[in-house]
């Protein structure tokens, strides 16, 4: 497992008072990608509360409740601002999926990792065997895996599926730091949120979303691989950011910023800063290398890293306004 950058070695030093702990993100973070949404944001919306009903998934105790304070379709709107309807729709569903699957993970896991074992080879023998569901989260996936292909060239599938697997597993790797005592070291933790991200299962819907397939010889270029690498850890680590407070008082561990005040013992803002300094370099080398090689790019391959930066984006300003997040407008920045 490989992380965007060695851990930063910082000492931390006072932080200057600058009112709530979002503000303090807003005035310190870079962010070089203005504002988008997707007309179509509301159909989304609409739709994803039709496909969690259908499949039962809104009925489970808690689910309903998640999604409404969560806004999938928000955050699929704001990544993706130029996606037809049909493929924004994909993307609002299994973000909506993902969130109900991330959080039943992570409370299975903490009783146990084992414990997570059904849950997760029923997901892996969907996407790698096409098995049929036993559960309704199965059948849930089952029918956006279904989405997918019917949707995607065969290869962008096959991709869709894989990422998909990666994630699955990642969650194991959650479980079982979570039992550790102590918690992890920071570079361990960057590689288990890599895995648990789900940010690039949603780029072969990026490519989907072109008029022309993106060349093998562009998705496999080099730079093209650091690219999906320094977006999805970006697009993550942003709503680490907004999300340390609740993680905190959760007792989650894997979290960027929490990582580095466990490093560092320091305070929760501060430990923000730290964590905000290594995203501001995560974004930076993905311009310059988006300037690198966009002169080598097709208008497909260009509109495929621009899905890329919608990721980034996106994550940003939904995580700013999301109730998921309420914490972090009252928090003040000196705790």
């Amino acid at each position: 497992m490989t992380t965007t950058h060695e851990e930063i070695a910082v000492t931390p030093q006072s932080v200057p008072s600058v009112g709530s702990l979002r503000d303090l993100i807003d005035r310190d973070l870079y962010m070089p990608f203005p504002f988008q949404c997707n007309r179509h944001a509301a159909e989304a919306a609409a739709g994803v509360e039709t496909w969690l009903r259908r499949w039962g998934l809104t009925d489970e105790p808690g689910v309903a409740t998640m999604v409404a304070r969560t806004r999938p379709a928000e955050l699929a709107a704001y990544n993706s601002p130029t996606m037809d309807v049909d493929l924004l729709q994909i993307v609002a569903n299994q973000i909506a999926y993902q969130f109900i699957f991330d959080d039943r993970a992570e409370d299975i896991g903490r009783q146990g990792a084992g414990r997570l074992l059904p849950m997760l080879c029923e997901s892996i023998a969907i996407l790698r065997d096409g098995e049929p569901p036993s559960t309704s989260l199965g059948a849930a996936l089952t029918d956006l895996h279904r989405q997918v292909q019917d949707r995607c060239t065969p290869a962008q599938a096959a991709r869709w599926a894989w990422h998909s697997r990666e994630y699955v597993h990642g969650l194991l790797y959650e479980a079982v730091a979570q039992g550790e005592v102590g918690g992890v070291r920071t570079g361990l933790c960057e590689s288990i949120r890599s895995l648990i991200a789900g940010v690039e299962p949603f780029y072969p819907l990026c490519e989907a979303g072109q008029a022309a397939e993106v060349s093998a010889e562009e998705l496999h270029h080099p730079v093209m691989r650091r690219l999906r690498r320094l977006s999805a850890d970006a697009a993550v680590w942003i709503p680490d950011l907004f999300s340390a407070l609740k993680e905190q008082r959760g007792g989650g561990i894997i979290n960027l910023a929490l990582a580095y005040q466990r490093a560092h013992r320091c305070s929760l803002p501060m430990a923000v800063m730290l964590a905000i300094q290594q995203i501001n370099c995560t974004i930076r080398e993905f311009e310059t290398s988006y300037e690198e090689i966009e002169p080598e790019l097709s208008p497909a391959g260009v509109g495929y890293v621009e899905g890329m930066v919608g990721w980034i984006r996106g994550c940003y300003f939904w995580s700013r306004t999301t109730p998921r997040y309420a914490d972090t407008v009252t928090a003040p920045a000196l705790l």
